[in-house]
């Protein structure tokens, strides 16, 4: 997929820098399951990540966002792995490459734990894709990366959201959501062999 932008700052790199960009995104884990590839996110896919965020869909996560401040959310997106060990990845259709979202672990200004956060196309809702990347994204948080908590801040109007953290075995956790300031939900995750 090639970006079509007229912003240099979203064109790929080149030369010595995109052999060393290549090289770091092969320090980034890749995660499968049976119908999906996560992978690190790449430049070629901030069309899409804009896409989601500028739309009305986005109002759960504090959008719509303008071009400016995707690119904000995605570099933060991508820049987790190298400052926390932490990142999201692109959902893949496995047997087609489509793009299908964003799942990952972050921790954002003001976030007390780690968070697990998703979110997909439009097209891509209602086939269960959510739950089946979080789930292997929450494990994988849990299990090989040994995060000591693991969270999903949930707008309260956010039905579908908290669905998939239901359906992940997530617990809605009083005493945290207690702590802010704003309604919110907060879905505290274990890993599936301890839940």
């Amino acid at each position: 997929m090639t970006l079509h932008t007229t912003y240099p700052w979203e064109a790929p790199a080149t030369g010595p820098a995109a052999t060393l960009a290549t090289q770091l995104e092969m320090c980034v884990p890749m995660l499968e399951t049976p119908r999906l590839s996560l992978r690190p996110m790449r430049l070629t896919d901030f069309d899409s990540f804009s896409a989601i965020l500028s739309s009305e869909r986005a109002v759960y996560m504090d959008g719509p966002f303008e071009r400016e401040e995707a690119w904000s959310e995605f570099t933060q997106c991508v820049s987790g792995w190298m400052l926390r060990g932490v990142g999201f990845f692109t959902i893949l259709k496995r047997d087609t490459g489509t793009i299908l979202g964003f799942v990952g672990l972050g921790m954002e200004f003001g976030d007390q734990e780690h968070e697990l956060g998703y979110f997909l196309t439009p097209e891509a809702e209602g086939k269960g894709y959510a739950t089946e990347a979080a789930e292997a994204v929450r494990d994988f948080g849990l299990g090989q990366l040994e995060l000591p908590s693991l969270v999903s801040y949930v707008d309260l109007p956010n039905t579908q959201s908290a669905a998939v953290a239901e359906r992940l075995g997530a617990k809605r956790d009083a005493q945290a959501e207690a702590m802010f300031p704003e309604p919110v939900q907060v879905w505290r995750h274990q890993l599936e062999a301890y839940a």
